[in-house]
């Protein structure tokens, strides 16, 4: 597959990324030595990952995605040098104290969390340094609405520039990036940076599938003419997307009791787990199968094949379903299609928000 340039940096990356979440949760360390064995093997350069890691986010398992990637590095002659390595520091706790102190996110934070990252990545430089979510409250993470009675900022922009500006001078990072971001927060980390000569984000990591496509409200545009890199995550909604939960619904009798919406509660209460969210995902997964796709291979291509995406991050939890979705690139959209993937979104808006 073809490499393509993640926004005005010289990351040439693959169009799929492998996220890394389930490492350490969900993947015990052998298992996920051979996802990253087979990633590499089939020409995947890019992997995501992040200090908080694994998820569902707990304090046992805080760090231990990045750990078990940098012990696989070590015992990797050579694969370094081949992967574009993304990592990201965590914004304010969201009641998470084992991830951050406190209830924003300093510019020290960033310094620290940096240096433990490379520690357990064992590497001397993180490709791309991504904040995780804003120092700002804004809604993520299945909130919908910006209320500015909780607007708290500890850390300005302009301070978070410089404590990334430190890492890219000291060689730690060479780009840095964003995630869980708003049209506001995107333009002024770009606006500050160009007026000041500080790093310039060159991606942004956000969700984007089927069932929650509000990137393509305005975010879209933003990034276009900003040159920033869409890295869409969640492109199968959680698993949602898979239609595993088609008949059994998250909860219900025949439910697949492994997999993350299933057996992680918090997940379910959160945005991919609504009922509505599954109203939705059964009309998208009835569409792939009428026209000759399984629910996977719909939803990916989807993400696959948009304008507004640079790089799709997939999360797996074997080898087999590593291949599948890598399997899926190649996959067409007919007009027909995505005209009646638009018809449906018209109905149910982004459940999954």
């Amino acid at each position: 597959m073809k490499k393509i340039n993640l926004g005005t940096s010289d990351l040439n990356v693959t169009p799929i990324c492998l996220g890394t979440m389930t490492f350490g949760e969900q993947v015990n360390e052998s298992v996920s030595h051979q996802i990253l064995d087979r990633s590499l093997a089939l020409d995947i350069n890019f992997i995501d990952t992040a200090e908080m890691y694994s998820v569902p986010a707990r304090a046992e398992t805080c760090g231990a995605t990045e750990t078990i990637i940098g012990n696989w590095l070590s015992t990797r002659p050579g694969a370094r040098q081949k992967l574009v390595l993304a990592t990201k520091v965590a914004g304010p706790s969201r009641g998470m104290p084992w991830v951050r102190e406190g209830s924003g996110m300093t510019a020290q934070d960033i310094l620290n969390s940096c240096d433990a990252s490379l520690k357990r990545l064992k590497t001397d430089v993180i490709d791309l340094y991504q904040i995780h979510w804003p120092e700002r409250h804004v809604p993520a993470f299945g909130a919908m609405y910006f209320d500015p009675a909780k607007d708290k900022i500890e850390t300005s922009i302009h301070d978070q520039l410089l404590a990334m500006e430190k890492l890219v001078k000291a060689g730690k990072v060479r780009y840095i990036g964003l995630s869980n971001e708003t049209p506001y927060g995107t333009h002024e980390f770009v606006r500050l940076a160009e007026q000041l000569g500080l790093p310039r984000v060159v991606s942004v990591q956000n969700p984007y599938c089927l069932t929650n496509r509000t990137f393509d409200n305005a975010m879209d545009e933003t990034c276009h003419r900003l040159n920033v890199g869409l890295l869409a995550y969640s492109p199968l909604g959680f698993g949602a997307l898979t239609g595993k939960y088609d008949k059994s619904g998250f909860e219900g009798q025949g439910a697949p009791t492994d997999a993350r919406i299933g057996k992680f509660e918090s997940v379910r209460k959160q945005r991919w787990g609504r009922e509505s969210a599954l109203a939705a995902t059964r009309l998208y997964s009835q569409l792939a199968r009428d026209n000759g796709m399984t629910p996977t291979q719909m939803a990916l291509a989807f993400c696959y094949t948009r304008w507004c995406v640079a790089s799709t991050i997939i999360g797996v939890t074997s080898v087999a379903q590593l291949e599948e979705n890598i399997n899926a690139y190649g996959t067409s959209l007919s007009a027909d299609v995505l005209a009646e993937i638009d018809a449906i979104r018209l109905v149910h808006r982004d459940p999954a928000t």
